[in-house]
């Protein structure tokens, strides 16, 4: 399992990058200063780091600086309010694998991490990583081709129907609501109000077959 350590000191966005990540199979470990981020992506223990510039005690950008200095290699994905090109630049330069501006879709934090945890580990085969496919039963999710294998029959899916189904594919048999489907497939600046996953839960449900997703009424949805 790959380890995640977050350096973010909004404790909300620290919290629901936590939480989605854990969803998502990978271990997270959670700092809100600089100091302690730059002690813990040190030790070797962490296969990534999500990096806010704007840390207290320690600029991220100063973390990031001093330990490309000392040769610590790790994958850094910096995540922040900061969007001028020149703090971009920077921050590139300055040794980050990645920049991504808040705020920010989950279902994109996902993917560049998938891609930078990919990145570090030349060798790897896709087809034997389960942080790639997903499957229940005779279903397979490919999450790197974006397609559902179904009866030995592969169907393309969109990006939102990949999110919608890895979320079923993470949670088997648990009842998931409407919000939290929400909060887990188009992140932190959804519509509470939204029909939105209704609607890509009947794409879906064309796509796999109705009767693998199940309406329980008044709660939400479940993957059976």
């Amino acid at each position: 399992m790959s380890r995640i350590l977050i350096a973010e000191d909004d404790r909300g966005i620290a919290d629901f990058i936590e939480r989605g990540l854990t969803a998502a199979g990978y271990a997270c470990d959670v700092v809100d200063s600089g100091p302690p981020a730059f002690a813990m992506a040190r030790t070797g223990d962490f296969d990534l780091m999500i990096l806010d510039l704007g840390l207290p005690h320690m600029d991220g950008a100063d973390v990031l600086e001093q330990l490309r200095a000392l040769g610590v290699q790790i994958p850094v994905l910096v995540l922040t309010a900061r969007t001028k090109v020149e703090d971009r630049v920077k921050a590139l330069e300055g040794g980050a694998n990645d920049y991504m501006p808040k705020p920010f879709q989950f279902a994109e934090l996902l993917a560049r991490v998938r891609l930078r945890l990919a990145d570090s580990s030349p060798g790897a085969e896709p087809t034997g990583d389960s942080s790639v496919q997903l499957s229940r039963d005779d279903m397979v999710l490919d999450l790197r081709t974006q397609r559902v294998r179904i009866d030995e029959k592969w169907k393309d899916l969109s990006r939102r129907e990949v999110g919608l189904l890895e979320t079923f594919l993470r949670h088997p048999g648990q009842i998931l609501s409407r919000a939290q489907l929400l909060s887990m497939v188009w992140g932190m600046d959804f519509d509470p109000g939204s029909n939105v996953v209704d609607v890509y839960v009947r794409t879906l449900r064309k796509k796999i077959g109705a009767e693998r997703i199940e309406t329980i009424r008044g709660s939400g949805y479940r993957l059976v």
